[in-house]
């Protein structure tokens, strides 16, 4: 049985733990969609190291349609935060790109934003005596529903061993707005959410990690594919394993 308070309690004080080691008297920098993984990673932040000790960076792309739920977030926490419009910088770098390649796979348009967008929460957290938060969860991270070097990286992950209905579960303990916690999850790239690019729900892939269980036999075939398929992305760097 998950025991949210006493998990989010334990996350509380490894993210102090952390910061003791890793930045003594450092800011947490965190990127912030207006999604539950964001928000909860922000909101633990701010009651392991207090409010004056996070950053929220908000990233558009252009418009951004659902940018008050960010709002909505470093509001409801009090924080301090920056919005950096990354679209002067994907259009000019992409259009480069095209112009030199003569043209982009689809793949390559959708994941230059997040890599951008790690980018700049590197360069806020330089400015700002910082350390960035990965905000990634274990069900995205099980399944490589994420940017390589781009939302799966970071300094510190608080949630790479959480699925998502936990995820939820430390959010509600830490008194996040509901419409925070249960936001429909859309990357915000390609138009999808979440669930419709993957083919499943949430619900289902947390139920296979957890209890190892998966009814229809086609989605366990696919989670499965997915996850042998993805394993490089939650692995350091590849190695070629020379010996002296």
């Amino acid at each position: 049985m998950f025991n949210a308070e006493k998990v989010t309690k334990d996350i509380v004080q490894w993210i102090r733990d952390w910061f003791e080691r890793n930045g003594k008297g450092c800011n947490a920098i965190v990127g912030i969609s207006g999604g539950k993984d964001s928000s909860v990673v922000a909101a633990l932040c701010a009651e392991a190291l207090g409010k004056d000790r996070v950053i929220g960076v908000l990233m558009p792309n252009g418009e951004q349609h659902d940018i008050d739920m960010s709002r909505l977030l470093v509001e409801h926490l009090g924080i301090r935060h920056y919005v950096i419009n990354i679209k002067n910088g994907y259009d000019g770098l992409l259009g480069e790109i095209t112009d030199k390649l003569g043209s982009v796979s689809r793949d390559t348009t959708i994941n230059l934003a997040p890599r951008l967008r790690m980018a700049t929460l590197y360069a806020v957290g330089q400015s700002n005596n910082g350390r960035v938060a990965n905000t990634c969860n274990l069900s995205e991270d099980w399944v490589g529903y994420s940017t390589r070097y781009g939302d799966n990286a970071g300094d510190f992950s608080p949630l790479s061993m959480l699925c998502v209905r936990e995820v939820k579960a430390v959010g509600r303990v830490l008194g996040l707005p509901e419409v925070l916690i249960e936001k429909v999850p859309i990357d915000g790239l390609c138009g999808q959410t979440d669930e419709e690019k993957l083919g499943f729900t949430y619900e289902t892939l947390d139920h296979y990690i957890r209890e190892g269980v998966c009814e229809d036999a086609e989605t366990k075939a696919r989670i499965d594919h997915l996850y042998a398929l993805n394993r490089f992305k939650v692995r350091y760097m590849d190695v070629f394993p020379y010996e002296p």
